[in-house]
């Protein structure tokens, strides 16, 4: 483990802070924020579920060493919360500077002063304090082993993904000339993070292998691939990379999107998994990413990605195509989906995209769906064109909001192409306030590794 830390903020609560923080007066300000905690990369990671803003005069108030400090009965509140949630504690205050922030000695001592006391009473959660500059953020962690932690960065998610450290950070020149022309649209700073950048991509049929060869071309980093299935004959009108031999030794479609990535990108570090989503030690790798891609058909692929969205706040899209026709088989609708996920944003669940009976059926064991006639089912047309549509929009979304390319609206919304009648929709994404997956009431909303994910095991 190293001695920095990370921390993820859903956009919404990141805006509700720091417009506390930062009203406008050029004063100190406090607040509490409690936070589910994920191993990530060996680092861990502070996800912020609770936000509890400090009212002045009560909560927060002038202070016996420094000049503001919050409340004791404000601090044993939120502790004590924190302790019986299994939630880190982290106290909250800003200075007034821009890109570089740090504590003062005055704010470390009250640190040592208090911090052990607090560790006893969070029997064991990490307890800490966040400062606040304008666009930077720097944190002091305590663990039960008496180790501390500082921030290696902050990401914010929401339609864009941005990212706040301490001080400010210089790129080293990328010299390569592969990258040239789209350096000149977002230069060395942003192929440095798409370099860093680690992806997951769910399923890698017809959209999965479109999206994989899209985004090593851009120069992402690490990849984890998981599906399950081979290629088959089927496969080859609309499969990236994928050929007769393929078929006939009925290659693993992972294989062949590993393939195509390296040849774009031979540095490419490519983690391959040929097994079920719905397995705990599958679903597990994906809140360790920083992007998910989900171009799976199955109902229990969107469950446990939706899950991991909203549950270790890591962004992701759902992608699909669809082609519906009458029964004299004409054509009602041909249209391509492009759904970003984000935590906070609404769900899968919110919007009628999982459907309980499709879990069912895929929970049966082959025999029994052919007993239940549940294998009588066409499979669904599937088109490269189409799936391209979806594919170079999910993947062009990615490259503006990671990069932070693009300002961001506040609105997620999906995006849906109906190719008869050549219209673009934009739909905004229902958000139930009581959605047991994605609401910040009894949700998983930002549990971290205190939740187990929807898998089987699980």
């Amino acid at each position: 483990m190293t001695n920095t830390c990370q921390l993820r903020f859903a956009r919404a609560d990141y805006d509700r802070l720091h417009a506390h923080l930062f009203p406008g007066d050029h004063d100190e300000h406090g607040a509490v924020l409690l936070a589910g905690i994920a191993e990530k990369d060996g680092q861990p990671a502070f996800l912020v579920r609770e936000i509890h803003l400090a009212k002045e005069g009560s909560d927060y108030v002038e202070g016996k060493v420094g000049y503001r400090a919050l409340h004791p009965s404000f601090i044993h509140k939120m502790i004590t919360r924190a302790r019986d949630e299994k939630l880190a504690y982290l106290a909250v205050h800003n200075h007034h500077s821009d890109l570089c922030v740090g504590f003062s000695h005055i704010d470390l001592d009250s640190h040592e002063l208090g911090y052990p006391a607090l560790l006893q009473i969070a029997r064991g959660m990490p307890v800490g304090a966040l400062v606040f500059g304008q666009r930077s953020i720097q944190s002091d962690v305590w663990l039960k082993d008496g180790s501390r932690l500082s921030l290696d960065h902050a990401r914010i998610v929401g339609q864009s993904v941005q990212m706040l450290y301490p001080s400010s950070r210089t790129s080293k020149d990328i010299n390569d000339d592969a990258y040239e022309r789209q350096l000149r649209m977002f230069g060395f700073d942003g192929q440095k993070r798409l370099n860093e950048c680690h992806v997951a991509i769910l399923g890698l049929g017809g959209i999965g292998s479109l999206v994989a060869e899209l985004l090593a071309r851009l120069g992402v980093g690490r990849f984890t691939l998981i599906d399950d299935d081979v290629v088959e004959v089927s496969n080859l009108s609309r499969i990236v990379g994928a050929d007769r031999v393929d078929a006939e030794h009925a290659a693993r479609k992972i294989d062949v999107a590993e393939r195509v990535i390296l040849q774009a990108n031979p540095s490419t570090v490519v983690v391959k998994i040929a097994d079920d989503i719905a397995k705990e030690s599958v679903a597990k790798t994906l809140a360790a990413t920083d992007y998910l891609f989900l171009a799976a058909d199955s109902m229990r692929a969107r469950l446990v990605f939706n899950a991991v969205v909203h549950q270790y706040l890591v962004p992701g899209v759902q992608l699909g195509s669809k082609v519906r026709a009458d029964s004299e088989e004409l054509l009602l609708d041909v249209m391509s989906a492009n759904r970003p996920v984000r935590p906070g944003s609404g769900c899968l669940w919110c919007n009628g995209l999982i459907d309980m009976s499709s879990l069912a059926k895929e929970a049966k064991t082959e025999e029994e769906r052919k007993e239940q006639a549940y294998g009588v089912e066409e499979p669904n047309p599937s088109v490269i064109t189409l799936n391209a549509i979806a594919a170079a929009h999910a993947v062009n979304d990615f490259l503006l909001d990671f990069l932070e390319l693009r300002s961001d609206a506040g609105i997620v919304q999906y995006e849906h192409f109906h190719h008869l009648s050549r219209k673009r929709m934009l739909v905004e994404p229902r958000k139930d306030e009581t959605c047991p997956e994605c609401s910040s009431g009894e949700g998983r909303f930002a549990r971290g590794d205190g939740l187990n994910l929807p898998t089987l095991e699980g």
